[in-house]
Protein backbone atom coordinates (compact mmCIF):
# COMPACT_ATOMS: atom_id res chain seq x y z
CA UNK A 1 0.00 0.00 0.00
CA UNK A 2 1.47 3.63 -0.94
CA UNK A 3 2.27 6.11 1.59
CA UNK A 4 -0.26 8.82 1.40
CA UNK A 5 -0.30 12.28 3.14
CA UNK A 6 -3.16 14.39 3.01
CA UNK A 7 -3.31 17.95 3.86
CA UNK A 8 -6.34 20.46 3.56
CA UNK A 9 -9.84 19.19 3.61
CA UNK A 10 -11.86 16.28 4.95
CA UNK A 11 -12.50 15.15 1.23
CA UNK A 12 -8.76 14.53 0.64
CA UNK A 13 -8.77 12.51 3.49
CA UNK A 14 -11.51 10.32 2.34
CA UNK A 15 -9.41 10.28 -1.03
CA UNK A 16 -6.19 9.60 0.38
CA UNK A 17 -7.33 6.32 1.97
CA UNK A 18 -9.16 5.26 -1.63
CA UNK A 19 -5.99 6.40 -3.06
CA UNK A 20 -3.77 3.89 -0.61
CA UNK A 21 -6.06 1.09 -1.47
CA UNK A 22 -5.65 1.52 -4.70
CA UNK A 23 -2.05 1.37 -5.89
CA UNK A 24 0.39 -1.62 -3.72
CA UNK A 25 3.88 0.17 -4.38
CA UNK A 26 4.92 0.62 -1.17
CA UNK A 27 8.11 2.83 -2.47
CA UNK A 28 5.36 5.48 -3.63
CA UNK A 29 4.52 8.49 -1.62
CA UNK A 30 1.65 10.65 -2.22
CA UNK A 31 0.98 14.22 -1.67
CA UNK A 32 -2.79 15.06 -1.74
CA UNK A 33 -1.98 18.48 -1.57
CA UNK A 34 -4.21 21.57 -0.70
CA UNK A 35 -3.92 24.98 -1.97
CA UNK A 36 -6.65 26.94 -0.46
CA UNK A 37 -4.27 29.27 1.27
CA UNK A 38 -0.28 30.43 0.29
CA UNK A 39 0.53 28.54 4.13
CA UNK A 40 -1.17 25.50 2.74
CA UNK A 41 0.72 25.26 -0.49
CA UNK A 42 4.35 25.93 1.91
CA UNK A 43 3.41 23.27 4.37
CA UNK A 44 3.23 20.91 1.24
CA UNK A 45 6.48 21.99 -0.08
CA UNK A 46 7.99 21.56 2.74
CA UNK A 47 6.95 18.39 3.49
CA UNK A 48 8.00 17.23 -0.06
CA UNK A 49 11.75 18.38 0.49
CA UNK A 50 11.49 16.84 3.86
CA UNK A 51 10.65 13.44 2.48
CA UNK A 52 13.24 13.43 -0.22
CA UNK A 53 15.78 13.79 2.36
CA UNK A 54 14.24 11.40 5.08
CA UNK A 55 13.44 8.70 2.05
CA UNK A 56 15.89 9.26 -0.87
CA UNK A 57 15.17 6.64 -2.94
CA UNK A 58 10.87 7.10 -2.74
CA UNK A 59 8.82 7.97 -5.51
CA UNK A 60 6.88 11.23 -5.16
CA UNK A 61 3.61 12.00 -6.53
CA UNK A 62 2.08 15.24 -6.26
CA UNK A 63 -1.57 15.16 -6.69
CA UNK A 64 -4.68 17.19 -5.24
CA UNK A 65 -5.88 20.83 -5.66
CA UNK A 66 -2.37 21.80 -6.05
CA UNK A 67 -1.55 19.33 -8.66
CA UNK A 68 -3.86 21.41 -11.24
CA UNK A 69 -3.53 24.76 -9.75
CA UNK A 70 0.01 24.97 -9.27
CA UNK A 71 1.18 22.55 -11.56
CA UNK A 72 4.39 24.27 -12.85
CA UNK A 73 5.36 24.85 -9.22
CA UNK A 74 5.68 21.23 -8.48
CA UNK A 75 6.68 19.81 -11.74
CA UNK A 76 9.61 22.16 -10.85
CA UNK A 77 10.53 20.70 -7.75
CA UNK A 78 13.83 18.36 -8.36
CA UNK A 79 12.43 16.51 -5.70
CA UNK A 80 9.31 15.42 -7.50
CA UNK A 81 8.83 12.09 -9.99
CA UNK A 82 4.80 12.86 -10.77
CA UNK A 83 2.40 15.58 -10.50
CA UNK A 84 -0.61 13.71 -10.86
CA UNK A 85 -3.44 16.00 -12.08
CA UNK A 86 -6.64 16.28 -9.67
CA UNK A 87 -8.93 14.36 -12.02
CA UNK A 88 -7.18 11.16 -12.31
CA UNK A 89 -6.26 10.93 -8.91
CA UNK A 90 -8.12 8.07 -8.46
CA UNK A 91 -5.78 6.41 -11.09
CA UNK A 92 -2.61 6.07 -8.33
CA UNK A 93 -0.90 3.92 -10.67
CA UNK A 94 -0.47 6.28 -13.11
CA UNK A 95 2.06 8.17 -10.58
CA UNK A 96 4.51 5.27 -11.76
CA UNK A 97 5.40 7.70 -15.20
CA UNK A 98 7.63 10.38 -14.95
CA UNK A 99 6.39 13.94 -15.15
CA UNK A 100 2.97 15.58 -16.20
CA UNK A 101 0.12 12.99 -15.73
CA UNK A 102 -3.71 12.69 -16.37
CA UNK A 103 -6.22 15.39 -16.37
CA UNK A 104 -7.46 18.55 -14.58
CA UNK A 105 -10.32 18.14 -12.67
CA UNK A 106 -11.86 20.98 -14.53
CA UNK A 107 -11.73 18.42 -17.69
CA UNK A 108 -13.16 15.54 -16.07
CA UNK A 109 -12.46 13.18 -13.36
CA UNK A 110 -11.96 9.58 -11.95
CA UNK A 111 -14.75 7.81 -10.57
CA UNK A 112 -14.83 7.15 -7.06
CA UNK A 113 -13.80 3.77 -6.24
CA UNK A 114 -16.21 1.61 -4.18
CA UNK A 115 -15.87 1.30 -0.34
CA UNK A 116 -14.58 -2.17 0.14
CA UNK A 117 -12.39 -1.80 3.74
CA UNK A 118 -12.22 -0.17 6.82
CA UNK A 119 -10.31 3.28 7.34
CA UNK A 120 -7.52 4.36 9.42
CA UNK A 121 -9.29 6.68 10.75
CA UNK A 122 -12.22 5.80 13.87
CA UNK A 123 -14.01 8.52 11.96
CA UNK A 124 -15.07 7.08 8.48
CA UNK A 125 -14.86 9.89 6.40
CA UNK A 126 -17.61 9.63 2.64
CA UNK A 127 -17.39 11.43 -0.48
CA UNK A 128 -21.39 12.23 -1.84
CA UNK A 129 -20.14 15.69 -3.30
CA UNK A 130 -17.46 16.98 -5.02
CA UNK A 131 -16.67 20.37 -6.85
CA UNK A 132 -18.25 23.27 -6.36
CA UNK A 133 -20.36 25.99 -9.22
CA UNK A 134 -19.65 28.72 -6.96
CA UNK A 135 -16.84 31.75 -7.78
CA UNK A 136 -16.10 33.48 -4.54
CA UNK A 137 -13.66 35.90 -5.64
CA UNK A 138 -10.92 34.60 -3.26
CA UNK A 139 -10.93 30.98 -3.75
CA UNK A 140 -9.28 28.77 -6.10
CA UNK A 141 -10.31 25.45 -5.11
CA UNK A 142 -13.18 25.39 -8.18
CA UNK A 143 -10.27 25.56 -10.34
CA UNK A 144 -8.67 22.18 -8.58
CA UNK A 145 -11.66 20.13 -7.99
CA UNK A 146 -14.11 21.25 -11.50
CA UNK A 147 -17.86 21.39 -11.30
CA UNK A 148 -20.14 20.12 -8.67
CA UNK A 149 -20.99 16.47 -8.92
CA UNK A 150 -23.03 14.00 -6.40
CA UNK A 151 -22.88 10.57 -5.32
CA UNK A 152 -26.28 8.97 -6.16
CA UNK A 153 -28.25 8.46 -2.85
CA UNK A 154 -28.54 4.66 -3.05
CA UNK A 155 -24.81 4.58 -3.64
CA UNK A 156 -24.14 6.42 -0.99
CA UNK A 157 -26.37 4.23 1.67
CA UNK A 158 -24.32 1.32 0.30
CA UNK A 159 -21.13 2.74 1.17
CA UNK A 160 -22.45 3.46 4.88
CA UNK A 161 -23.63 0.22 5.09
CA UNK A 162 -20.19 -0.88 4.09
CA UNK A 163 -18.56 1.20 6.35
CA UNK A 164 -20.60 0.10 9.72
CA UNK A 165 -19.70 -3.28 8.66
CA UNK A 166 -16.65 -2.86 8.58
CA UNK A 167 -16.49 -1.69 12.25
CA UNK A 168 -17.36 2.05 12.06
CA UNK A 169 -19.27 3.63 14.69
CA UNK A 170 -19.35 7.14 12.99
CA UNK A 171 -19.53 8.33 9.68
CA UNK A 172 -18.18 11.63 8.35
CA UNK A 173 -20.30 13.12 5.17
CA UNK A 174 -18.00 15.29 2.91
CA UNK A 175 -18.01 17.21 -0.18
CA UNK A 176 -16.31 20.85 -1.51
CA UNK A 177 -20.19 22.48 -1.85
CA UNK A 178 -22.07 19.76 0.47
CA UNK A 179 -25.10 21.69 0.69
CA UNK A 180 -25.76 21.86 -3.40
CA UNK A 181 -25.56 18.01 -2.87
CA UNK A 182 -27.92 16.28 -5.69
CA UNK A 183 -28.60 19.66 -7.69
CA UNK A 184 -27.11 17.68 -10.72
CA UNK A 185 -28.86 14.32 -10.26
CA UNK A 186 -31.39 13.27 -12.96
CA UNK A 187 -34.16 13.46 -10.40
CA UNK A 188 -32.72 16.43 -8.33
CA UNK A 189 -32.59 15.80 -4.38
CA UNK A 190 -31.38 17.72 -1.65
CA UNK A 191 -28.37 16.94 1.26
CA UNK A 192 -31.35 16.97 3.60
CA UNK A 193 -33.25 14.30 1.28
CA UNK A 194 -30.01 12.29 1.81
CA UNK A 195 -29.34 12.51 5.62
CA UNK A 196 -32.68 11.59 5.79
CA UNK A 197 -32.40 8.06 3.87
CA UNK A 198 -29.44 7.33 5.22
CA UNK A 199 -30.52 7.87 9.30
CA UNK A 200 -34.19 5.52 7.84
CA UNK A 201 -31.64 2.54 5.34
CA UNK A 202 -28.95 2.35 7.91
CA UNK A 203 -30.86 2.06 11.35
CA UNK A 204 -27.20 0.17 12.69
CA UNK A 205 -24.93 3.51 12.60
CA UNK A 206 -25.46 4.90 15.72
CA UNK A 207 -23.26 8.73 14.70
CA UNK A 208 -24.31 10.60 11.34
CA UNK A 209 -21.49 13.77 10.92
CA UNK A 210 -21.84 16.63 8.36
CA UNK A 211 -18.55 18.39 7.36
CA UNK A 212 -18.44 22.29 6.11
CA UNK A 213 -21.88 23.60 5.48
CA UNK A 214 -22.80 26.76 3.16
CA UNK A 215 -25.35 28.25 5.26
CA UNK A 216 -27.44 29.85 2.87
CA UNK A 217 -27.85 26.18 1.52
CA UNK A 218 -29.18 24.57 3.88
CA UNK A 219 -32.80 22.87 3.07
CA UNK A 220 -35.55 22.55 5.13
CA UNK A 221 -35.40 19.10 5.53
CA UNK A 222 -31.77 19.22 6.72
CA UNK A 223 -32.73 21.88 9.59
CA UNK A 224 -35.34 20.05 10.65
CA UNK A 225 -32.56 16.62 11.16
CA UNK A 226 -29.70 18.82 12.65
CA UNK A 227 -32.41 20.22 15.05
CA UNK A 228 -34.31 17.15 16.31
CA UNK A 229 -32.53 13.91 15.26
CA UNK A 230 -29.86 12.65 18.03
CA UNK A 231 -28.34 10.26 15.62
CA UNK A 232 -27.25 12.99 13.36
CA UNK A 233 -24.26 14.81 15.35
CA UNK A 234 -25.01 18.27 17.22
CA UNK A 235 -22.03 20.17 15.56
CA UNK A 236 -22.05 22.33 12.40
CA UNK A 237 -18.95 23.59 11.09
CA UNK A 238 -20.11 26.86 8.75
CA UNK A 239 -18.55 28.83 6.25
CA UNK A 240 -19.59 32.09 6.72
CA UNK A 241 -15.89 34.35 6.22
CA UNK A 242 -17.13 37.42 7.00
CA UNK A 243 -19.63 38.94 9.30
CA UNK A 244 -19.76 42.75 7.08
CA UNK A 245 -21.93 42.74 4.21
CA UNK A 246 -19.55 44.49 1.78
CA UNK A 247 -16.64 42.25 2.66
CA UNK A 248 -19.20 39.39 1.80
CA UNK A 249 -20.37 41.02 -1.20
CA UNK A 250 -16.58 41.58 -2.39
CA UNK A 251 -16.07 38.06 -1.59
CA UNK A 252 -19.13 37.30 -4.05
CA UNK A 253 -20.70 35.32 -1.06
CA UNK A 254 -24.61 34.63 -1.29
CA UNK A 255 -25.73 35.55 2.68
CA UNK A 256 -25.74 38.40 4.25
CA UNK A 257 -24.52 38.98 7.96
CA UNK A 258 -28.40 38.45 9.33
CA UNK A 259 -28.74 35.47 7.32
CA UNK A 260 -26.23 33.98 9.36
CA UNK A 261 -27.19 35.52 12.73
CA UNK A 262 -30.94 34.25 11.99
CA UNK A 263 -29.84 30.59 10.94
CA UNK A 264 -27.68 30.17 14.23
CA UNK A 265 -29.82 31.42 16.45
CA UNK A 266 -32.68 29.53 14.99
CA UNK A 267 -30.73 26.08 15.07
CA UNK A 268 -29.31 26.70 18.39
CA UNK A 269 -32.49 27.73 19.95
CA UNK A 270 -33.92 24.68 18.44
CA UNK A 271 -31.41 21.93 19.43
CA UNK A 272 -29.13 24.26 22.65
CA UNK A 273 -26.40 21.43 22.78
CA UNK A 274 -25.26 21.97 19.03
CA UNK A 275 -21.75 23.14 18.97
CA UNK A 276 -21.56 25.92 16.15
CA UNK A 277 -17.84 26.74 14.45
CA UNK A 278 -17.20 28.74 11.38
CA UNK A 279 -14.26 29.97 8.91
CA UNK A 280 -13.79 33.49 8.87
CA UNK A 281 -10.91 35.28 6.94
CA UNK A 282 -9.02 38.08 8.48
CA UNK A 283 -7.86 41.16 6.19
CA UNK A 284 -9.68 40.48 3.16
CA UNK A 285 -9.10 43.31 0.93
CA UNK A 286 -10.62 46.65 1.27
CA UNK A 287 -12.07 45.07 4.98
CA UNK A 288 -11.67 48.24 6.94
CA UNK A 289 -11.38 48.53 10.71
CA UNK A 290 -15.15 49.01 10.74
CA UNK A 291 -16.14 45.96 8.91
CA UNK A 292 -13.68 43.78 10.82
CA UNK A 293 -15.61 45.08 13.82
CA UNK A 294 -18.76 43.67 12.02
CA UNK A 295 -16.98 40.27 12.00
CA UNK A 296 -16.15 40.57 15.68
CA UNK A 297 -19.56 41.12 16.77
CA UNK A 298 -21.25 39.05 14.63
CA UNK A 299 -19.32 36.09 16.62
CA UNK A 300 -21.34 36.62 19.49
CA UNK A 301 -24.06 37.44 17.98
CA UNK A 302 -24.36 33.81 16.06
CA UNK A 303 -23.11 32.50 19.59
CA UNK A 304 -20.67 30.85 17.30
CA UNK A 305 -18.91 28.10 19.86
CA UNK A 306 -15.11 28.14 18.01
CA UNK A 307 -12.95 29.45 14.82
CA UNK A 308 -11.02 28.38 11.96
CA UNK A 309 -9.66 31.69 11.17
CA UNK A 310 -7.46 31.99 8.10
CA UNK A 311 -5.53 35.57 7.18
CA UNK A 312 -6.25 36.15 3.95
CA UNK A 313 -3.29 35.40 1.49
CA UNK A 314 -4.22 36.09 -2.44
CA UNK A 315 -3.98 33.32 -5.20
CA UNK A 316 -3.29 34.49 -7.98
CA UNK A 317 -6.00 34.15 -11.08
CA UNK A 318 -8.62 34.48 -8.36
CA UNK A 319 -10.23 38.65 -8.53
CA UNK A 320 -9.65 38.88 -4.81
CA UNK A 321 -5.57 39.31 -5.52
CA UNK A 322 -6.56 41.89 -8.20
CA UNK A 323 -8.37 43.98 -5.38
CA UNK A 324 -6.67 46.33 -3.18
CA UNK A 325 -4.60 44.37 -0.62
CA UNK A 326 -4.64 45.58 3.50
CA UNK A 327 -1.55 45.47 5.04
CA UNK A 328 0.28 42.00 5.84
CA UNK A 329 0.77 43.76 9.79
CA UNK A 330 -3.16 44.62 9.93
CA UNK A 331 -3.74 41.33 8.65
CA UNK A 332 -1.90 39.38 11.00
CA UNK A 333 -3.62 41.69 14.09
CA UNK A 334 -6.83 40.75 12.64
CA UNK A 335 -6.08 37.60 12.83
CA UNK A 336 -4.87 37.31 16.29
CA UNK A 337 -8.28 38.93 17.47
CA UNK A 338 -10.32 36.27 15.71
CA UNK A 339 -8.35 33.76 17.50
CA UNK A 340 -8.33 35.26 20.45
CA UNK A 341 -12.18 35.58 20.27
CA UNK A 342 -12.81 32.46 19.01
CA UNK A 343 -10.38 30.58 22.23
CA UNK A 344 -12.76 32.38 24.19
CA UNK A 345 -15.55 31.51 22.81
CA UNK A 346 -14.33 27.60 22.70
CA UNK A 347 -13.61 28.10 26.79
CA UNK A 348 -16.89 29.08 27.49
CA UNK A 349 -18.36 26.35 25.29
CA UNK A 350 -16.35 23.56 27.07
CA UNK A 351 -17.41 25.67 30.25
CA UNK A 352 -20.79 24.84 29.84
CA UNK A 353 -19.72 21.22 29.98
CA UNK A 354 -18.58 20.86 33.17
CA UNK A 355 -21.02 18.52 35.04
CA UNK A 356 -22.41 16.64 32.09
CA UNK A 357 -21.70 13.39 30.17
CA UNK A 358 -21.98 12.28 26.95
CA UNK A 359 -20.86 9.55 24.55
CA UNK A 360 -17.30 10.13 23.51
CA UNK A 361 -15.68 8.21 20.24
CA UNK A 362 -12.24 6.78 21.48
CA UNK A 363 -9.51 8.10 18.71
CA UNK A 364 -6.43 7.14 20.63
CA UNK A 365 -5.83 5.93 24.15
CA UNK A 366 -7.14 9.00 26.43
CA UNK A 367 -8.46 10.65 24.02
CA UNK A 368 -12.01 11.00 22.89
CA UNK A 369 -14.48 13.34 21.17
CA UNK A 370 -18.07 13.63 22.15
CA UNK A 371 -21.08 14.13 20.06
CA UNK A 372 -20.77 17.99 20.08
CA UNK A 373 -17.06 17.23 18.64
CA UNK A 374 -15.56 18.56 22.21
CA UNK A 375 -12.22 16.79 22.87
CA UNK A 376 -11.71 14.90 25.88
CA UNK A 377 -9.06 13.37 27.62
CA UNK A 378 -9.21 11.00 30.41
CA UNK A 379 -7.34 8.45 31.87
CA UNK A 380 -8.35 4.49 31.87
CA UNK A 381 -8.39 1.49 29.05
CA UNK A 382 -10.89 2.10 26.38
CA UNK A 383 -10.56 0.27 23.04
CA UNK A 384 -9.64 2.85 19.77
CA UNK A 385 -12.76 3.45 18.04
CA UNK A 386 -15.81 2.02 20.12
CA UNK A 387 -17.96 4.58 22.38
CA UNK A 388 -17.65 5.35 25.73
CA UNK A 389 -20.02 7.31 28.67
CA UNK A 390 -17.99 10.05 29.69
CA UNK A 391 -18.23 12.51 32.86
CA UNK A 392 -16.72 15.64 32.14
CA UNK A 393 -15.39 17.12 35.18
CA UNK A 394 -12.75 20.63 34.10
CA UNK A 395 -12.81 22.11 31.31
CA UNK A 396 -9.68 23.83 29.43
CA UNK A 397 -9.63 26.20 26.00
CA UNK A 398 -8.69 23.38 23.68
CA UNK A 399 -9.87 20.23 25.54
CA UNK A 400 -12.48 19.11 28.65
CA UNK A 401 -11.07 16.92 31.41
CA UNK A 402 -13.72 13.38 31.54
CA UNK A 403 -13.71 10.50 33.96
CA UNK A 404 -14.75 7.27 32.71
CA UNK A 405 -18.36 6.14 33.16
Amino acid sequence: MADVINFGCRLNIFEGESMAALCSDTDMVIINSCSVTTEASRQVRQTIRRIRRDQPHARIVVTGCGADTETQTYLGMEEVNTVLLNGSKMQPLLGLRDGLVGIAATEGHSARPPITQKQRQVRAHLEVQNGCNHSCTFCIIPMGRGPARSIKPQTVVEDVKALVGAGHLEVVLTGVDLTSYGEDLEQTQTLGFLVKTILEQVPDLPRLRLSSLDAIEMDDQLFELIAHHERLMPHLHLSLQSGDNMVLKRMKRRHQREDAIALCQALKSQRPQLALGADMIAGFPTETDTMFASSLAMIDECKLDYLHVFPFSPRPGTPAARMPQVDKNIIKQRAHLLRKRGQERQKAFHDRLVGGAGLGLVEQEGQARLENFALVKFHGDAQRGSLVPLQIMDAHTDFVQGELL
